[in-house]
């Protein structure tokens, strides 16, 4: 029973973050702190640290996808798969953060 509780909270949860037809945005907040830049690793080349940016877009993943891309994996590098990496890295940390924040 509390498994099916834990559940349904979840998919309650995920639900008030999707777009509705009253939501026009979806906001992220990604920072360069320590924390972000360990799990991404060397991916990300020669980030500024402790800088913060907020993106709003019409989902989850594009909030975060974005914010990573002008925070944490904003400088380029030569080896386009690095930049990719570091964008998906980036990205799944965000959601991550963010969906542990909401079950808080």
């Amino acid at each position: 029973m509390k498994k099916r509780r834990v559940e349904e909270q979840r998919l309650k949860s995920a639900r008030g973050r999707e777009k509705s037809s009253d939501d026009i945005f979806v906001c992220e907040r990604v920072c360069t702190s320590k924390r972000m830049l360990k799990k991404v690793g060397s991916l990300s080349k020669e980030p500024t640290i402790d800088t913060c940016v907020t993106v709003c877009g019409v989902s989850q993943i594009d909030a975060c996808a974005d914010a990573c891309a002008r925070t944490v994996c904003v400088n380029q590098h030569q080896v386009p798969n690095w930049n990719d990496i570091c964008l998906r890295k980036c990205q799944s940390e965000c959601l991550r953060l963010s969906n542990s924040s909401v079950m808080s």
